[in-house]
């Protein structure tokens, strides 16, 4: 097997998760909007399955909450858009170089592969060189027998370790960020979140 594993970066726009799944699956980061539908399709059609407890809101305030741009994806955006595109999903976890995969019960064919960061969702895709065009990716690879897809899977735990070694995490439970638009200071996750679904701001930047 040629090639190496890449990180292909997807915009910081509070629809990472759904566009990098867009990429890996479609090859287009365009597809939040779309994919956002789904997920609350999903939902709704099952309002046993995706209850009030499983969900922590109503099944109708979720629906109305994941198809607004403004909201992150996480775990269970993940697991309903593996069942809907019937491929599991591969998420590596930087900080502690952990691979969540969604769909791994249900004999799926084929996996892709995303990278995690602790607040952003990337794409992982296999390309015949360094540089190469995006056009050249594969991001969609066989489950063999083993549940395994083989040698990419060792390369994109390299790819994770190395950026780790690189602390290129963001640690979400202590760390403290300064809003880019407006300069507050924040601490942890979930206070990032809270300014930015009051505010609309998302421009990050980690400081110590």
């Amino acid at each position: 097997m040629e090639g190496v594993v890449v990180r292909r970066v997807i915009p910081s726009d509070n629809s990472c998760l759904f566009n990098a799944v867009g990429y890996v699956m479609d090859h287009d980061r365009h597809r939040a909007s779309e994919l956002r539908q789904v997920i609350a399709a999903a939902v709704a059609s099952d309002p046993l399955k995706y209850n009030e407890a499983f969900l922590g809101k109503s099944n109708d305030d979720y629906c109305a909450w994941i198809t607004n741009p403004e909201k992150w994806g996480g775990a269970i955006e993940l697991s309903i858009l593996s069942e809907y595109y019937a491929r599991e999903i591969a998420a590596y976890d930087i900080q502690t170089s952990r691979c969540d995969l969604y769909g791994q019960s249900k004999g799926y064919r084929e996996r892709v592969m995303l990278i995690y960061d602790g607040l952003h969702y990337d794409a992982l895709a296999m390309s015949p060189f360094e540089n190469a065009p995006h056009e050249f990716d594969q991001t969609i690879f066989v489950v063999n027998s083993n549940r395994t897809i083989g040698p990419v899977e060792s390369l994109a735990l390299n790819l994770v370790k190395d950026a780790q070694r690189k602390r290129s995490y963001t640690n979400t439970a202590n760390f403290t960020l300064r809003c880019g638009v407006c300069q507050i200071g924040v601490i942890g996750q979930k206070e990032a979140v809270e300014h930015a679904q009051a505010t609309g701001h998302v421009n990050f930047q980690e400081y110590r």
